[in-house]
């Protein structure tokens, strides 16, 4: 079995959670299994090593776990990208669009600078608003985002053509069909 196929195949779907039609992805299988969590790190330490890039952010709040590990991994650093009103010193903020009504996320103004080269990872792409906000705020610090970053992506949703059709270049290791 590939290392994807192995991956996926730990990947739990919960029937209408959180709501009635949602096939909720759940990658907590993949974390439990220490055997099925070094897999899933060794494909993005792999794909990221000779990339160099100055640190890894993650979204809140399954990113923090996958990027601070591959961050750690690649001896680097980690960047939390965070629910608005979480962190403690002065922040930057980008608001976008939900399904109904709108979320925000903040990172520490000193979190980047300009040049750095960061990798955005996050657990799962559905529409694609919290990896698009993500990435225009590490942007407006000034870095470059060299590729944005999942274990699962959800095409139906939109989210990763979305992503790709507004410059970001984007890895997913795992396709699932429906929401």
């Amino acid at each position: 079995m590939s290392p994807v196929d192995y991956i996926k195949s730990h990947i739990r779907t919960v029937s209408d959670w959180p709501a009635p039609g949602v096939q909720f992805r759940d990658i907590t299988p993949l974390l439990a299994d220490p055997r099925v969590f070094r897999v899933l790190i060794d494909q993005f330490v792999h794909r990221y090593f000779d990339a160099r890039p100055s640190a890894i952010a993650g979204l809140d709040a399954r990113g923090f776990i996958i990027g601070s590990v591959l961050a750690y991994e690649l001896n680097i650093g980690f960047v939390p990208i965070r629910k608005k009103g979480k962190l403690p010193f002065t922040t930057v903020e980008e608001t976008y669009e939900l399904e109904y009504g709108n979320a925000t996320v903040e990172m520490h103004t000193d979190a980047v600078k300009p040049g750095d080269r960061v990798v955005l990872i996050d657990d799962l792409i559905a529409t694609g608003g919290t990896m698009g906000a993500g990435a225009r705020l590490l942007q407006r610090l000034g870095a470059e985002v060299i590729e944005g970053a999942a274990i699962v992506d959800l095409p139906e949703l939109g989210g990763s053509a979305r992503l790709k059709a507004s410059g970001l270049p984007l890895f997913t290791l795992v396709d699932f069909e429906g929401h």
